[in-house]
């Protein structure tokens, strides 16, 4: 609301209005809640298996949502030029998640029938409207193939970033050739960096405040693709 300065009166009115008005509206609790994304994973899982992968995919990605196929590309446009991805079954593993509760990963195991079998992590941002209204989008989805399957933990483990005082948002320049990419959360306290190197080998790490220091929690490192 634009406010002309010239009428002294007129401003504190409006300003005591705006307080009012502003008083008002449903605070917006900041709050991690791991559970979150696993219902998000569930319901992805069983979108897929409804409209297919391609579809349930596209309708959760972020505009700017990265995925490795396996180099890096934008998913939305991908997603545009492939009919079908394979059909897989995925249990999620272990959350992380930012202290304000908006950004998390998911990290856990995919199978492929009796013939692959896998682990997947998805970064997943809450982008959120005026209102506070919102909805949860897969900012990147990275996975790989395993030779033998990750053993399911008998619960879903969970990893919440400090809300004890502020992290930083440090950045650093990639090797010559390599691309690399950081994502923050909005509060700064969790971070995933992915490095893609020119002989096809890429590596992901997410880090968390702990307080005092950023802490690697979550480490994927791809082998050289082979031809």
């Amino acid at each position: 609301m634009k406010h002309k300065a010239y009428l002294g009166f007129a401003l504190t009115l409006g300003l005591m209005a705006c307080t009012s008005a502003a008083d008002k509206r449903p605070k917006l609790k900041l709050s991690a809640n791991p559970s979150a994304l696993v219902a998000e994973e569930i319901a992805l899982k069983q979108s897929s298996k409804i409209k297919g992968g391609v579809i349930a995919l596209r309708d959760v990605t972020a505009p700017d949502g990265v995925m490795f196929v396996p180099q890096p590309v934008s998913a939305p446009a991908y997603l545009k030029t492939v009919a079908s991805l394979p059909a897989l079954e995925w249990q999620v593993h272990k959350v992380i998640m930012s202290c304000d509760g908006k950004t998390g990963v998911a990290t856990g195991a995919w199978t492929d029938g009796a013939k692959d079998r896998g682990y997947f992590s998805t970064v997943w941002q809450r982008y959120e409207r005026a209102d506070g209204s919102g909805k949860w989008l897969v900012a990147m989805t990275h996975n790989d193939v395993l030779t033998a399957a990750r053993k399911a933990p008998d619960y879903v483990e969970t990893q919440t970033a400090s809300c004890k005082g502020s992290a930083p948002a440090n950045l650093m320049a990639p090797p010559v050739g390599v691309q690399m990419k950081k994502g923050l959360s909005r509060d700064q306290s969790l971070s995933w960096t992915w490095q893609y190197r020119p002989d096809t080998s890429r590596e992901l790490v997410v880090a968390i405040w702990d307080g005092e220091k950023m802490v690697d929690v979550l480490t994927d490192k791809v082998a050289v693709r082979q031809q």
